[in-house]
């Protein structure tokens, strides 16, 4: 699942195999590495996810709604996911309605009826 993008980037399976196990080690789930979807939780699947994102090393990543189905407790560890992909050199963009999960961003653009309503620029990431 996570190394699917890197078949389209025309990627041997050696390397392909070889960066999809960094990157499930660095989200966290090198001991599930052989699991399927449905033998995951919905965080180890948006991990999972994260992953995906990240396997051909984009400079940008967009997340639409990250912790939409998760609990409190793992949409705060998803979000310090991104905190230490943010820190690893990538732009994170998180669109989301949570308000607890806005606070955890550098910057927050507010957007209403299409139009930029405020955009602040907070001290970054809540650690809880």
């Amino acid at each position: 699942n996570v190394a699917l993008p890197q078949i389209y980037a025309g990627i041997s399976k050696s390397d392909r195999t070889k960066r999809a196990e960094q990157v499930l080690t660095d989200v966290g789930l090198a001991d599930r590495m052989d699991h399927k979807p449905n033998q995951l939780s919905g965080g180890q699947r948006q991990r999972v996810a994260v992953g995906r994102a990240l396997v051909n090393k984009p400079s940008i990543i967009l997340a639409d709604e990250p912790t939409g189905n998760l609990d409190s407790k793992t949409s705060l560890e998803i979000m310090n996911l991104f905190d230490e992909i943010h820190k690893a050199g990538n732009t994170v963009i998180i669109v989301t309605h949570e308000e607890d999960i806005a606070q955890h961003a550098h910057r927050v653009i507010r957007l209403r009826d299409g139009m930029v309503e405020t955009d602040v620029r907070t001290k970054g990431l809540v650690k809880s």
